[in-house]
């Protein structure tokens, strides 16, 4: 750029799309780290300018707590790190819409900035459900960018989905060829003592 040139509005915002996919592709991994461990894979990053301070990913069932969503995870391990129970100036990228927890605890943080990947049409509090961060009312506004990278995210999702309704399937199928066996098993004996001690009258 000539010295004293405007930068490029263009060149900027391509820029700051692809500094959001970056740190979104950051918590794609950590959402992966929620899918190893049998959970929904919901993965969260914290940034302070450029520096990735906490990342946190679901896990409400290994933890035996129904708060423990990865926004959560996220939030306590960034105040851990900055001493701090407000996060001025940070910025929170999570694979999926904040439910309204979440968007409660974010804004009680004071997070700037909200990016999410796919978005919630059941629990969204980023506009799928309802829209907590545009509430004029409330004294902290945290601006919202969704969809990025929505559709990996939503795959992730989805294939998780469909992989936990599979194995309940098998194991459905498995369990009735169980009973299914011991029924027939049942019905062999019965059979064969009928047939080896007959019934005899005089």
């Amino acid at each position: 750029m000539l010295p004293g040139a405007s930068p490029d509005p263009l060149s900027t915002a391509d820029s700051s799309i692809e500094r959001d996919r970056r740190f979104m592709a950051l918590a794609q991994r950590a959402a992966e780290e929620a899918r190893r461990a049998g959970e929904v894979p919901v993965g969260a990053v914290i940034v302070l300018g450029d520096e990735i301070i906490a990342t946190g990913f679901n896990h409400p069932i290994r933890g035996h707590d129904p708060s423990a969503h990865a926004e959560m995870a996220a939030l306590r391990a960034a105040a851990q790190k900055l001493e701090n129970y407000r996060l001025p100036g940070c910025e929170l990228y999570v694979t999926l819409e904040p439910c309204l927890m979440c968007a409660g605890a974010i804004m009680h943080a004071r997070i700037a900035r909200v990016v999410y990947g796919a978005a919630d049409p059941k629990t969204g509090a980023c506009g799928s459900v309802v829209d907590m961060f545009a509430n004029g009312q409330l004294n902290h506004h945290t601006t919202v960018t969704g969809g990025v990278l929505a559709d990996e995210c939503a795959h992730a999702l989805k294939n998780f989905f469909a992989e936990r309704r599979r194995l309940a399937r098998d194991e459905r199928d498995a369990r009735r060829a169980r009973e299914t066996g011991r029924s027939a098993a049942a019905d062999s004996s019965d059979h064969t003592d009928h047939t080896t001690n007959p019934t005899t009258t005089s």
